[in-house]
């Protein structure tokens, strides 16, 4: 269903042109009646009927418009009804032509509807009033104000001779008074209610001028010069009436101030009665029975008017009692402090909550200067702010924070934050407001969090960002001098682990005692975190060594505790403050120090240098590759053959890893095993070893069957319970006899799980597989163990076959002597390492070794010239 569409208003170019013609030509003919050109009540009813026509029919088209396109009731109305004044003028303008019997009853009733239309209209426009209250009010007031005025008009000498003109005149200004009062307490108040209510005002007094003129019997050009106000008035109230656009008024709450001040201005017309009288009784000395009830009305008018005064100050004086409640418990009740000073900082008032929140008394605080009460050291800070807020440089915004220590009523100073304003610019008020509010204990909690936040809650050392501090510090103010030292732990995780994370605190908490006390007064200690602590001192290279030996020396002292005593071991790093361009770098050249020290065993000190980070940088290029080497084929194995020392004859080869780099080069054991155990995967290259050696060997044609083949193990691979079943499924898979394979275990970890290890190898003798004990010689394993060892083959450590001048603090050939007859006894064969010369094989022989293993015998070799190797030596 198609929407109609409201027909289009006419333009408001016509309605214009037809409020500028008609009057024109009105003015004409009443400007001919004067003349006598025609007859004065004709030309009154033609030339007021036509503009008032043409007046009413703008006012309720504009209406009607308004109404159907806004859907704006009151600003419709309004225009609608001051049309039907205009209406109403024109048709009282044509009474005095018709003549009626009672002309001038009929010219007041004419002039009642006209007012009564004005008063409606003029009410409902936009601006005029909020609601019906608000307009009740102001027409009272203009009634009031009308009566007044009328009162005194009335006594003017000559006014009780026509006391048929008194309704009209009563009408008229009463009409007057409240289209006034309207207009002029409009809120807004648009130029063109202005020029409504004007005309309005022009058009009641023209015809309460005409009404007069009937009244007092007045012909002749009277008349129609009459019309000529009419007519203007008319205009007027059509070209206010009569606009569309205007915005709709916002509603705006009112303060009882601005109506109860208008009162005495409303006074003022009352006062003019009055006078009158007092004049007329002076000058007629006597009233005339109208005059006393028109003095009565006014009487009456003013005692209704001077009670609703009373009702609306009993009203707002409650509402202020209320407010001033509402204040006062606010501010009691307040946890802020409220100050008022003067321009001079003077303190005039301080709220009720001065007492229970500073223990200030009135008496002791008011009257002094605000300065008084600020900490000295604070004061001038905060006068220098105050300042500025009294020459307006923050004027317009917000206000202004001043945090300071006050003295409360005990003469204790207390952390405070005021926020000032100015309100010099208010009248009542006329001054700066303070308001004080204590921030003791949320600057109590910022300190205690800042010390909380550089301090290690467990230890009660330095923590990270403290040490960083003090760092940055100690390079700007002592001029790169100084060093840090990194210290790590080893061994606490298993601490926790086993005893638990109590008795891991508990010995947190004891190395930092123990670090604290080896340091001077300008040393700083500090836990980076976990296991690892610190130390930032000012000494120089050598002393800073010293005290990382020392400190080195203490934390490897037992922790006796409660129920365990337990060790820890550890790794330092030092930099010099001088070696990095900041804390950051400094701080992390002695972690890679620390890591070097780690590397190269327990219980290091090193210091940092260049070589040591391209070393790690090293390190950590080979742990990223070596977990992806063996499939790549870059894993490789060597073989050194076991000769006998008597006949040279091979005996046997052990098998030997590298690590064939295609950048790097050979990787020897000594560094891929530690990376290999870093990444935990030294059973897999255990594993990996074993099946390549057992591959080779099937594949070389050695005539004895006796040949065997050794493989290292590292503890991890040994100790497992798929080890001895692995070594089974290899054997198996190439077919050789168990007793081929020997598998070497290093002395330098026997001695950590002697009982774990005896089982490992008792399982592998079940096998058939035999077992030896490398290096021995250059660990702590005492010769007691080698009853306990299931072992078959003892393999020396090549310390013990150093020259006399190498071995004079260990015994040299002696302890080689009692080592080979002790295993001769065990039924253990016994095999020389590390032979490099014939000195050395000749030593070995001597003391009654059958084997021999090292350069001078053989090199390791890969597996195709291990094969002619032993292709060579058949016989």
């Amino acid at each position: 269903m198609a929407v109609p569409t409201p027909a289009p208003a006419p333009p408001r170019s016509t309605g214009r042109a037809v409020l500028i013609a008609v009057p024109i030509v009105s003015a004409l003919v009443l400007l001919a009646g004067a003349a006598g050109l025609l007859p004065g009540p004709a030309a009154l009813a033609l030339a007021v009927g036509a503009g008032g026509l043409s007046a009413a029919a703008v006012l309720i088209r504009t209406a009607l418009d308004i109404h159907h396109a806004e859907g704006t009731f009151a600003a419709c109305r309004g225009a609608g009804f001051v049309g039907l004044g205009a209406l109403a003028t024109a048709i009282t303008a044509v009474l005095p032509w018709v003549a009626p019997p009672g002309l001038v009853g009929w010219l007041t009733a004419g002039l009642a509807v006209v007012a009564i239309c004005f008063v409606v209209g003029t009410s409902l426009l936009p601006g005029a009033a909020r609601n019906w209250q608000v307009r009740l009010r102001r027409t009272f007031d203009g009634v009031g104000l009308g009566v007044s005025l009328g009162f005194a008009a009335y006594l003017v000498p000559g006014a009780a001779a026509g006391p048929a003109a008194v309704p009209a005149m009563l009408i008229a200004a009463g009409g007057v008074a409240i289209v006034t009062v309207i207009v002029l307490r409009a809120h807004p108040r648009p130029k063109p209610a202005l020029w409504c209510g004007a005309g309005e005002t022009l058009t009641l007094l023209s015809l309460c001028g005409l009404t007069e003129l009937v009244a007092f019997g007045v012909t002749g050009p009277a008349l129609p010069l009459a019309g000529l106000p009419m007519v203007a008035g008319l205009t007027a109230s059509a070209f206010g009436g009569s606009p569309r656009d205007l915005p709709v008024p916002p509603l705006q709450p009112r303060h009882p101030d601005q109506y109860l001040a208008s009162y005495p201005l409303l006074a003022v017309p009352a006062a003019v009665g009055v006078v009158a009288a007092i004049w007329h009784l002076i000058a007629v000395r006597a009233f005339s029975t109208q005059a006393i009830i028109f003095g009565l009305v006014m009487v009456s008018v003013l005692a209704i008017r001077e009670l609703l005064v009373v009702r609306d100050i009993r009203r707002y004086a409650g509402r202020l009692r209320v407010a001033e409640a509402h204040f006062r418990s606010l501010v009691a009740g307040a946890t802020d402090l409220t100050l008022v000073l003067d321009e001079h900082l003077t303190i005039r008032w301080q709220s009720p909550a001065a007492a229970r929140l500073f223990g200030l008394r009135d008496d002791a605080v008011l009257g002094r200067e605000f300065r008084e009460l600020i900490h000295p050291d604070d004061a001038d800070d905060a006068q220098a702010v105050i300042e500025s807020v009294l020459a307006g440089e923050h004027e317009g915004g917000p206000p202004v924070l001043v945090s300071a220590r006050l003295r409360d009523g005990a003469r204790m100073w207390r952390d405070t934050e005021s926020t000032i304003s100015d309100q010099r610019s208010v009248p009542e008020v006329a001054a700066l407001v303070v308001h004080v509010r204590d921030v003791g204990e949320r600057v109590h909690l910022e300190r205690t969090l800042h010390r909380l936040s550089h301090l290690d809650q467990l230890t009660g050392l330095a923590n990270r960002p403290a040490l960083m501090r003090d760092l940055l510090e100690r390079r700007r103010r002592a001029g790169q001098r100084g060093t840090l030292l990194v210290i790590d732990l080893h061994g606490l995780a298993e601490i926790n682990d086993s005893r638990g994370r109590e008795i891991g605190d508990a010995v947190l908490v004891e190395v930092g005692r123990r670090i604290r006390g080896l340091l001077g007064a300008e040393d700083v200690p500090a836990r980076l975190g976990g296991d690892e602590f610190a130390v930032l001192t000012v000494e120089s290279a050598v002393p800073a060594y010293a005290l990382a030996t020392r400190i080195v020396t203490t934390l490897r002292e037992p922790y006796p505790l409660p129920g365990a005593t337990v060790e820890l071991h550890t790794s330092v790093g030092l930099a010099e403050l001088s070696g990095g361009a900041d804390s950051e770098e400094v701080l992390r050249h002695a972690d890679l120090a620390r890591q070097r020290a780690r590397q190269l065993g327990l219980d290091r000190v090193e210091w940092y240098d260049p070589d040591v980070e391209i070393q790690l940088h090293r390190r950590m290029e080979l742990e990223r590759q070596l977990l992806g080497a063996a499939g790549r084929g870059e894993l490789d194995l060597v073989f050194q053959p076991v000769a006998g020392l008597r006949d040279n004859r091979p005996a046997g080869v052990e098998a030997l890893l590298r690590w064939r780099h295609p950048e790097l080069g050979t990787i020897l054991p000594e560094e891929l095993l530690p990376i290999a155990a870093s990444l935990g995967i030294t059973a897999q290259l255990d594993e990996w070893v074993l099946d390549e050696a057992c591959r080779h060997l099937t594949t070389w044609s050695f005539p004895d069957d006796n040949f065997w083949l050794s493989v290292n193990v590292g503890p991890r691979e040994l100790l497992t319970a798929r080890f001895p079943e692995h070594v089974a499924e290899t054997l198996k898979r190439y077919g050789l006899a168990p007793e081929r394979l020997i598998v070497e275990v290093a002395e330098t970890w026997i001695a950590e799980d002697v009982p774990a290890i005896v089982a490992a190898l008792s399982g592998l003798r079940k096998l058939g597989v035999r077992a030896a004990l490398d290096d021995f010689g250059s660990g702590q394993t005492s010769l007691s163990h080698l009853r306990r060892l299931p072992v078959d083959m003892l393999k020396l450590s090549a310390s013990l076959l150093s020259n006399p001048a190498e071995a004079v603090v260990g015994g040299g050939p002696a302890v080689l002597d009692v080592v080979v007859s002790l295993g001769r006894r065990l039924g253990l064969e016994i095999v020389a390492k590390g032979l490099e010369t014939d000195v050395q094989i000749e030593r070995a022989t001597a003391a009654g070794c059958r084997y021999g293993q090292g350069h001078a015998l053989g090199y390791p070799a890969p597996a195709e010239r291990m094969e002619a190797y032993l292709e060579s030596h058949r016989s």
